[in-house]
């Protein structure tokens, strides 16, 4: 198997590599700055064949081409835009967009951890009311994600909204070249099969077969994890049958709805998307169900890494305040009068704002946190002291000075 790339290594003279994001049985996935794009941040996923034999290769080459300008095709702000595919050497290649923010089984981690408990029935309505256009809008292209879990859906901080990440459309074509590759018996038909256990439906785990209500199948037991906290395993009984009334009680129509999406044939599913978001948002009109964005309440802490390897991105600070307001009132006053009052700090959220897009073209995904943390640690700190506390997190003093001067703060 090819080995690692290294950090500052450079791929088809463009892409330099940051560091290592994962690792799977496909291949490895990177974080990148495209040094033609004033170091914009992206994802290179490298697929990597066990067997380098030529025609292999070869194979893989024109199936990746194919798949490649299909996914060049989708234009929708909840998809990472596809922005190339290439070959150096025996590598293959696809460029994709880097999301800044953090998978849905990284919040629900946090949420479990810090408010002990998981989401909500109306928070999880509104994270299908989102999910489910991109479903419509990939179906109505013939194509079908493969892959969809908690793991492979990320709260976009730009967008404060769910965006589905990591296809296996591609997948599928690379474990194809596999599973006709005769000179490797441990590529079978059965080891091709992409998706992950326990939220793929039966016939794309046992046959490798893929429909839209596929997909819905997948969606519908993620909601059952965001909902319960469980993982799918501690959700199926011995006959494989869905056990999760005990764990959570929601509406009668939720549930209804639930049940429809996991039903073990795909004829007794939805067949679309569409289906399901017109009975979602009837409810939603008449007033039979609320919803609430679902990033609001989801408060991040801990290590600036996330459990996959992703830079970790806090909420803007306007969602955590959102968050301290609707929690109850602390009881002792002393301690009360220990918190920061909302105006305490002379900083204005624009400036703070352009800091964090400054500081990233400095320190990368890993600006956020820094800003964040600062301003945690310091309620009280000054534009002029947030600066210089900045300065010394970045490593080069040269490139300290010069984010100094991009911020060109008025003299006192």
């Amino acid at each position: 198997m090819l080995p690692e790339l290294n950090p500052g290594t450079s791929i088809n003279s463009r892409y330099q590599i940051q560091r290592l994001l994962g690792q799977g049985g496909f291949g490895r996935t990177y974080l990148a700055v495209d040094t033609q794009r004033f170091g914009d941040y992206c994802v290179l996923k490298e697929f990597v064949p066990a067997n380098t034999a030529e025609p292999v290769l070869l194979k893989s080459r024109e199936l990746f081409e194919r798949e490649a300008k299909i996914l060049y095709q989708l234009n929708h702000p909840q998809i990472p835009k596809f922005l190339a595919w290439l070959t150096e050497k025996q590598r293959i290649f696809i460029v994709q967009e880097y999301i800044e923010g953090d998978s849905y089984s990284r919040l629900l981690g946090d949420r479990l951890s810090i408010q002990k408990k998981p989401f909500s029935e109306a928070e999880v309505i509104q994270w299908l009311l989102d999910l489910l256009p991109v479903l419509e809008y990939i179906h109505q292209r013939n194509i079908i994600h493969r892959d969809i879990s908690p793991d492979n859906v990320m709260l976009s901080r730009k967008l404060s909204k769910p965006v589905l990440i990591d296809f296996g459309v591609v997948k599928q074509k690379f474990t194809q070249i596999l599973a006709g590759d005769s000179s490797n018996p441990s590529h079978s038909v059965a080891g091709s099969v992409v998706g992950k256990v326990g939220y793929s439906p039966p016939e794309q785990i046992r046959m490798g077969r893929s429909y839209p209500c596929s997909d819905l199948y997948a969606l519908g037991v993620s909601a059952l994890v965001l909902l319960t906290g469980k993982m799918p395993r501690l959700l199926l009984d011995q006959s494989f049958q869905w056990q999760w009334k005990s764990y959570v009680k929601v509406s009668d129509f939720l549930t209804q709805i639930l049940e429809k999406m996991l039903a073990e044939r795909p004829a007794y599913r939805y067949q679309s998307a569409r289906e399901v978001l017109n009975l979602l948002q009837s409810q939603s009109s008449s007033g039979g169900i609320n919803v609430t964005p679902s990033h609001q309440n989801v408060r991040i802490h801990g290590d600036p890494v996330n459990k996959v390897g992703l830079p970790e991105t806090k909420l803007p600070k306007e969602t955590k305040e959102s968050s301290r307001k609707s929690q109850k009132p602390i009881q002792n006053t002393e301690k009360a009068n220990e918190l920061p009052a909302e105006n305490t700090t002379s900083i204005k959220p624009e400036f703070v704002e352009y800091c964090r897009r400054e500081l990233t073209s400095f320190v990368g995904p890993f600006a956020s946190f820094v800003l964040e943390d600062t301003l945690d640690k310091n309620p009280q700190i000054t534009p002029e002291q947030l600066v210089e506390v900045l300065v010394e997190k970045i490593p080069d003093q040269r490139r300290g000075q010069e984010f100094k001067k991009r911020l060109n703060l008025p003299r006192h």
